[in-house]
């Protein structure tokens, strides 16, 4: 492979005249092993083409499709299909038939004048697109689908129109920069498929002429004209300079073609263009020249601007060391590229990078207003510090060259292609040094756009040390040097691949502490590598090489045959050229890897800090020798099975073979299951666009997989193997039997694209033809975007169709669901027209309902044959599935919004297709919700999405079907009473059932009240809906909040247990239901707690703490509750019926203050709107104590007096503030003064006395006629020091006339302060006995 290129023989001018006519004998072209080769087309006589080679990859011109199966082997074609060796590249697909066409045109008629490109052409990696030129024609297609080469854009390049002698040497020139401007979103889209339409523009370049072609838009269907600018004849004499062939070549500088010459300083080497912010089909492009001169050009449907940038390239002056002049360099600046090629479409400026001869620049350009060009900064990648970059000036080392400059997807990470004269001091022999210098952003360092003055020095740092591709290669010229291109990217992580201008293709990756080079090689006959770029992956994973040929097509490299034929780096170029140092028979492959061993995709970090690349992440996970021999017993062992029907000794052989340590997929056993169901047939690979024709034997082929696969298990059921793998490896064998679940499925999609094929072919008016009826809708584009998926990720399908692998992949059915999700607007735009989207939608619906019941309808059947289904889950119940079909049913709901728009039948249609959805997509969650339960794994979260999905579905289906009602009522000529509740009736129907399956408590309560059927309410709560009668308790939770309590305690009577459950969580009926039974006592007690909001009923605990209730009950509510609690408890009698009584007469006395107090207080506005809140004692006697008025000082000892003997010992310092209040609420020192000047008798003194607030504070407390609920206040606080109960106190205990004492006039109206208390705790105090003591005293 790396062996300088063989010369072949050229036929003389004489063989190529006798044979340029046509050859009407076919017999040697058509290949007998494909048995749908076309017809030969006997004007295309590949004879006729001076030089073609009789072996290797055909002409493009032989027939309408390569022959991939001419460049295998015999012995490679096995029965299986299985025919790419996968240590060689893999055909992709050819060119469109159009631009076949014109190539073989152009070479007929020798239109390229020899030492010319023939063709150029390009790979755009974002928007997936490749593109061709040949002669005045532009080709672009897509290169990741068979489909899209039959939808080629072809783009005619304007003649250009240059009125100077410059255009005698630029007339017949083909070199090309081409750019795809993709109006996609490349920050969001990457990987997305795209299947219907182009949706890009092209900026093509003229590297010598400068002439500019833009196309604001390719999609063939529209038809856009390019716009065309043209270099000025002042730009030309600026820029160009004729030398007639008469200028020497320097020594590293060779010109190869004869004759006058532009000088090649002066052409465009870098194109690049971006969207311009907010303007639709615009944009601006960049091309950098080999002079140093940086242009832009503004490019819009409406006409181009072009404008060359002012600015200095150079970081500091380029001085030469020995003489300090200024030294010219050519050929810089290069590279012009994207800083963040991902970058969002809606940016206002973005960041491009330069290379030149000595560092790396970068700048910003404004998006938004004058497309400004700032400087950032630069660094220095060629200078005297090795660290920053690569060191100059070393012993040997006479010129650097940065050839090449790539960045990866997020702009972290620079790669720079580096080659180095050198001359060996010894042997005065000259090489070529190539390698690749990696650099990162050093830690903190700041590249926005905010910096008004460009930054210069250490901006960057080396991610790795350098890595040496060639250390002595060929010398080359400096023209052939800057034709060399760096791509980074692809499989394996951290390779490069390095394209030559002679049309080689190198890629080199580190593996294991070397480096190893791949050259892609085909016979000579498929000409040049014109471009290489990287396959997009849907897994944000770096994708395979993709490699465009110039006659062979589009080629792909797996990761397998870089790892297996890279090959240590020679002493040669990597151009076809051979070297001073040639060593082809010397040359040492890698052949520390057997070709069956599957390589592990590696880390993107290459290498760690040091020269080492780190072990764990470039290894290739081995599949061990002993599950191989055993899978290949098992296939000989089958294989014997099926000639002879015999299972001698099977399952000992496959024992002591180790078949069965193994579980889950890597079982043997799964895997050959597997192998059987993903078969790829190899008379599938048909000519490219005949899927019409691999689709008429697809059943067969499912069918025959489907009896082999049932074999299978009669193997495995005579051998006694399914009684071992169902005890012991149950995961084993649910794999097998979803592997028949998945072909079952596979053959019913089948079958119904067929029919949806018939359908549309078969309508009336129908827009098809019969033949585009079988490759056309949302079904067939869904099988192309699973099929595309497939390809993609699995290098070694890249030559298979989209249909065919989607057909064979049947293990990975659940792809369609992964597609659903990601990738559904692909198949449904919202731009289209509301019917489409509605029929694109139903059919997409009917095939996920197809597969699933399909699905659970083989499970069912072969039931016998799974293993116990605890803790297994079923494919279809898996998250990739659930999401895909949420995905289609939220479109489908978001649709349902438009349906008013369609006829009677087009809904009703809808709303079938959406109900069977929907029923699927809930069996998969029940399904999922079950295993994890079994499997004892948290299920909350999955519980919650389900419940929540559930409510949406049904409550969209519910409102589809009344929609439904509404319109049948309008449209009905007669209408009766009742008609309306038939025709819900029978349309609810299905929502009904789906519901009742599903718990959907909401619609069915909906149902049964829109019906107004009581009846079909009462049968679905007596089939106990849900755990512990839940639909029961829903009906109840709604009468109740609707407030309908007759019809909820009337069907309480039907169903006590479940009413007594509701009630429990709903006092304020639960005491109605205890009456209702006769459980009066019970009933007081409910009463009493839904009076006081408490779960104790006490009057104990309304004084220590509140209730939050959900509904605001009144202070009048609470009353007649507590009056009807005593009711109850006096109805009840039971044996404590008397203290139940004296507690509610308590709480009830409780409840009056507190009205009296609100009333009176004059802080109820402070305390904001409280007059129903249930206030505690201590908020009321706070309220009292605050208010300062003499009634609710006396009314706060009646609220103590009503609470419990605890409350009263717990709260004593609030009782003797009160006593203090009593007090204040008098001016005693003016009654002290009055007594003494009036000189007051007993009989007087008592009377003034009466009215103070001591004195009925005292008779209220301690009076004889005192009353309280519970105990006495002297038990807590006594009236006179000399109580009698003194002695049971403590010692911190007080009395009232300690408290008096304390007061302020005390020591002068001490006596008559003492004489109102006592006085008031008198047995009359209205009196004083003759014999008793004097007040005064």
């Amino acid at each position: 492979m790396f062996s300088p290129a063989v010369k072949k023989s050229i036929p003389s001018s004489s063989y190529y005249k006798s044979n340029n006519k046509i050859n009407n004998d076919n017999s040697n072209f058509n290949n007998p092993d494909s048995p749908i080769t076309p017809i030969f087309d006997s004007s295309r006589n590949a004879d006729v083409i001076p030089n073609r080679p009789s072996t290797g990859t055909p002409a493009p011109w032989a027939a309408s499709r390569l022959s991939v199966l001419a460049r295998v082997p015999a012995a490679k074609k096995t029965d299986i299909g299985d025919i790419s060796d996968p240590s060689q590249p893999v055909f992709v697909g050819e060119f469109p038939q159009v631009a076949r066409d014109e190539q073989q045109s152009i070479l007929l008629q020798k239109r390229i004048p020899a030492g010319q490109d023939s063709f150029s052409g390009g790979l755009d990696k974002e928007s997936s697109l490749a593109w061709l030129v040949c002669g005045r024609k532009l080709f672009v297609w897509s290169y990741i689908s068979h489909a899209a080469p039959r939808k080629c854009a072809v783009l005619d390049i304007p003649p250009t129109q240059i009125n100077t002698d410059v255009s005698k040497n630029l007339s017949q020139d083909n070199s090309w920069l081409v750019y795809v401007v993709n109006w996609h979103d490349s920050g969001s889209s990457k990987g997305k498929l795209h299947l219907r339409h182009f949706s890009a523009g092209i900026i093509l370049c003229n590297r010598k002429s400068r002439s500019i072609v833009y196309w604001p838009n390719i999609d063939p269907e529209l038809q856009v004209s390019p716009q065309i600018s043209e270099a000025t004849n002042e730009e030309f004499k600026a820029n160009f300079s004729l030398d007639g062939g008469k200028s020497a070549p320097s020594k590293h500088r060779r010109s190869n073609k004869p004759g006058g010459s532009l000088s090649p300083s002066s052409s465009f080497n870098s194109l690049t263009a971006s969207a311009i912010f907010n303007a639709q089909n615009t944009c601006i492009a960049l091309a950098s020249s080999s002079d140093g001169e940086l242009w832009k050009f503004i490019c819009s449907p409406s006409g181009i601007q072009r404008e060359r940038v002012n600015f200095d390239i150079e970081s500091k002056s380029r001085q030469d060391q020995d003489d300090n002049q200024l030294v010219q360099t050519k050929g810089y600046p290069r590279s012009l590229i994207w800083h963040f090629p991902r970058s969002s479409l809606n940016v206002p400026n973005r960041q491009f990078l330069f290379l030149t001869d000595h560092e790396i620049q970068c700048f910003s350009i404004d998006l938004s207003s004058n497309f400004k060009v700032s400087k950032l900064w630069s660094h220095e990648i060629v200078g005297t510090d090795a660290d920053l970059g690569i060191q100059k000036d070393l012993a040997g080392q006479k010129k650097v060259w940065p050839v090449d400059l790539q960045v990866d997807d997020h702009g972290k990470v620079l790669t720079v292609l580096i080659a180095i004269f050198c001359k060996d001091r010894i042997t005065s022999s000259s090489y070529t040094e190539y390698s690749l210098l990696t650099m990162q952003y050093k830690s903190g360092a700041n590249i926005s756009s905010d910096y008004s003055q460009p930054r210069y020095g250490n901006i960057l740092e080396k991610k790795a040390p350098i890595q040496v591709i060639i250390p002595k290669a060929r010398v080359e010229n400096e023209e052939f040097l800057f034709s060399m291109r760096l791509k980074i990217g692809g499989n394996p992580a951290g390779s490069a691949t390095i394209l030559s201008g002679d049309g080689t293709a190198t890629v080199s990756h580190f593996f294991r502490g070397s480096t190893r080079l791949y050259q892609f090689d085909l016979p000579n006959d498929a000409a040049k590598v014109l471009d290489a770029s990287v396959f997009p992956s849907d897994d944000r994973e770096e994708g395979a090489w993709a490699i465009l040929t110039e006659k062979a097509g589009i080629w792909a490299i797996p990761e397998r045959a870089i790892l297996l034929g890279g090959m240590e780096p020679p002493e040669r170029s990597l151009s076809r050229k051979g070297s001073s140092n040639e060593r082809s028979s010397d040359e040492r492959r890698n052949f520390s890897f057997t070709s069956n061993i599957p390589p592990r995709r590696a880390s993107s970090e290459t290498w760690d800090s040091g020269d080492r690349p780190k072990a764990e992440l470039t290894g290739i996970a081995r599949r061990g020798a002993h599950d191989e021999e055993s899978e290949a017993l098992i296939g000989q062992l089958f294989h014997e099975f099926l000639l002879s029907g015999q299972v001698n000794a099977v399952y000992d052989k496959l024992k002591n073979s180790g078949a069965f340590e193994r579980d889950g997929e890597t079982n043997v056993f799964a895997r050959t299951s597997k192998s059987i169901v993903d078969t790829l047939a190899k008379h599938w690979t048909t000519t490219r666009g005949a899927e019409i024709v691999s689709l008429s034997v697809l059943s067969t082929q499912l069918g025959e997989k489907q009896q082999k696969h049932q074999r299978f298990l009669q193997f495995l059921a005579l051998s006694k193997c399914h009684e071992e793998l169902s005890s012991r490896q149950r995961e084993s064998l649910h794999t097998i039997m979803e592997h028949g679940e998945k072909l079952a499925c596979m053959i019913q999609l089948r079958e119904l694209q067929h029919l949806v094929s018939q359908n549309r072919a078969s309508e009336a008016g129908s827009s098809y033809p019969s033949s585009e009826s079988q490759v056309s809708g949302s079904l067939w584009d869904l099988i192309q975007l699973v099929g595309e998926r497939a390809r993609r990720n699995t290098v070694m399908l890249m030559d298979r169709e989209n249909t065919e692998v989607f057909y064979s992949k049947v293990s990975d059915l659940q792809e369609v669901f992964y597609c659903l999700e990601k990738h559904l607007d692909c198949i449904i735009n919202t731009e289209m027209p509301y019917p489409i989207q509605l029929r694109r939608a139903c059919e997409l619906s009917n095939a996920c309902v197809t597969l699933l019941h399909t699905a659970m309808q083989y499970r069912n059947e072969h039931h016998m044959w799974y293993p116990s289904p605890e803790g297994l889950m079923p494919w279809f119940c898996q998250s990739v599935v659930r999401c895909g079909l949420w995905n289609m049913v939220s479109f489908m709901i978001q649709l349902s919004t438009e349906t008013y728009r369609f006829d009677y039948e087009t809904r009703l249609e809808f709303l079938s297709d959406l109900k069977a959805l929907s029923e699927v997509l809930l069996e998969a969650y029940s399904g999922a919700i079950t295993a994890k339960v079994d499997r004892g794994q948290e299920h909350k979260a999955l519980l919650n999405e389900y419940w929540n999905r559930r409510d949406t579905l049904l409550d969209c289906l519910y409102q589809q079907v009344k929609g439904l009602a509404d319109v049948q009522i309008q449209e009905s000529k007669e209408r009766s009473e009742g008609q309306y509740e038939e025709i819900l009736e029978t349309l609810s129907s299905g929502v009904l059932a789906i519901a009742k399956r599903h718990e959907g408590y909401q619609t069915l309560w909906n149902i049964c009240s829109d019906l107004n059927d009581f009846e079909l309410l009462r049968g679905l709560m007596h089939q106990g809906l849900g755990p512990k009668g839940g639909f029961s308790y829903f009906v109840f939770q709604q009468l109740h909040s609707t407030e309908q309590f007759s019809i909820l305690m009337r069907l309480g009577e039907e169903f006590p247990e479940e009413l007594a459950t509701f009630l429990k969580q709903h006092q304020d009926l639960f005491w109605l239901h205890e009456v209702f039974l006769h459980r009066f006592s019970s009933a007081s007690e409910s009463l009493h707690e839904l009076a006081l909001q408490r779960n104790e009923s006490s009057s104990i605990v309304m004084e220590e703490s509140h209730a939050h209730t959900e509904k605001k009950v009144s202070l009048v509510e609470r009353k007649r509750f507590l009056k009807l609690s005593k009711i109850s408890a006096l109805a009840g009698k039971d044996a404590d019926y008397d203290a139940k009584v004296r507690r509610i007469d308590a709480d009830l006395k409780i409840l009056q203050l507190q009205e009296h107090i609100l009333k009176v207080s004059p802080n109820i506005g402070e305390n904001g709107n409280i007059e129903d809140h249930l206030l505690p004692p201590v908020d009321l006697i706070e309220l009292c104590l605050k208010s300062q008025n003499r009634d609710l000082a006396l009314l706060a000892f009646d609220v103590f007096a009503w609470t419990s003997r605890s409350f009263l010992k717990y709260n004593t310092d609030l009782l003797e503030e009160c006593w203090r209040n009593a007090a204040n609420q008098d001016n005693w020192e003016v009654l002290y003064e009055r007594s003494t000047v009036e000189g007051w008798v007993e009989e007087e003194t008592s009377c003034h006395l009466k009215d103070t607030v001591l004195f009925q504070a005292s008779r209220r407390c301690y009076g004889t006629e005192a009353e309280t609920f519970e105990g006495g206040f002297d038990e807590v606080l006594p009236l006179r020091q000399n109580n009698s109960g003194l002695s049971t106190m403590t010692d911190n205990s007080c009395s009232v006339e300690e408290i008096l004492m304390q007061h302020r006039n005390f020591p002068d109206a001490g006596k008559l302060m003492l004489t109102a208390v006592v006085m008031g705790s008198m047995l009359d105090g209205s009196r004083m006995d003759d014999d008793g003591p004097s007040l005064m005293e």
